[in-house]
């Protein structure tokens, strides 16, 4: 009985310790890799966006992060990086959209306007969408890449193994008001994309 007890209480105290754990998580932009991590980060404003799963509804996962192509690999028409934090309240939401990966490949590529859809409704170019919290009004807003904003690079593109890695930063602006401007920097991504969804704390 007595060691029953203490069994007992060792478990309790390490679910509790893996609580506090969680409680306490700290996000932090990931190395910049090309080895097929499953890593994101970046900062919207100087504040850090990491993807993050949610709980899901009906037995369907929340992912923090998916890679989604149309069309017949590896021809894709486009990918989408799809980014989404469930967890830390913010609504931090971002997809970069790629049109013709596979033709493209590697190299340096110019961040162009984003009409702030995605999928098959997204414009034909480079371009980033986001949306965040504002703190002041409380409110989610929506902010599109503008014309030549920033770069995107892609360091490495293979699809033999499905990884493709990079970086990027630009320049948006809130979808309804053209004097709101942020600034999206130091992001990466090193993603091997047959080994998706991950697990995003």
């Amino acid at each position: 009985m007595r060691t029953t007890v203490l069994l007992l209480s060792i478990v309790i105290a390490l679910q509790i310790g893996c609580d506090k754990a969680d409680d306490n998580f700290v996000p932090h932009l990931p190395l910049i890799t090309q080895t097929g991590e499953n890593t994101f980060g970046c900062y919207i404003d100087g504040k850090i966006l990491i993807p993050r799963d949610g709980e899901g509804t009906f037995n369907t996962p929340d992912p923090g992060m998916r890679f989604v192509g149309l069309g017949n690999p590896p021809n894709y028409e486009y990918i989408d990086i799809k980014i989404r934090d469930f967890k830390s309240g913010n609504g931090g939401l971002l997809d970069i959209h790629i049109p013709n990966l596979h033709q493209i490949g590697e190299g340096t590529f110019l961040i162009n306007e984003s009409n702030c859809e995605d999928s098959v409704y997204a414009l034909d170019t480079v371009n980033i969408r986001c949306r965040w919290l504002d703190e002041t009004s409380q409110s989610y807003k929506w902010y599109c890449s503008l014309p030549d904003s920033g770069l995107l690079t892609i360091t490495r593109y293979d699809f033999e193994n499905r990884i493709v890695s990079g970086t990027f930063s630009c320049r948006a602006v809130n979808r309804d008001d053209p004097t709101d401007f942020i600034e999206i920097t130091e992001g990466r991504f090193d993603i091997k994309w047959d080994d998706l969804p991950g697990n995003f704390p």
